[in-house]
């Protein structure tokens, strides 16, 4: 009873406990890949911006399954990231749906105007 009070004020624990486990999967992983995935989840918290934590965590997950992949096959960096490495972050994000922050921006934004142009017709 208490946890589902606890997580209904604070979220999913398991989430929470998914998120832990991918984080300390990342910092696992062997160099280049570990700096290369650090810096590419710290982008996908500012760039993706999703609130929907199974989504959030499904991706982290997915994104770090990629990294643990390459560490082991010896992929290169590079031939993960190619030549712009926002390219690939941003089209990496868009995969996967879920709601994202600026999307209550966006419904804000036009509720605000369509409300002004009913209010001037």
């Amino acid at each position: 009873m208490a946890a589902k009070w606890i997580e209904t004020l604070t979220g999913s624990l398991e989430q929470k406990r998914q998120y832990k486990q991918n984080k300390a999967r990342m910092a696992a992983l062997p160099e280049p890949y570990a700096t290369a995935a650090k810096a590419f989840e710290r982008y996908f918290i500012y760039y993706g911006g999703v609130t929907d934590g199974d989504t959030l965590v499904t991706m982290l997950g997915d994104f770090t399954d990629l990294w643990e992949r390459a560490a082991v096959d010896g992929t290169p960096v590079s031939t993960i990231v190619g030549d712009d490495p926002v390219e690939f972050a941003e089209t990496f994000t868009q995969a996967y749906g879920g709601t994202r922050w600026i999307d209550k921006e966006r419904k804000r934004l036009t509720d605000a105007i369509e409300q002004t142009v009913a209010d001037e017709a």
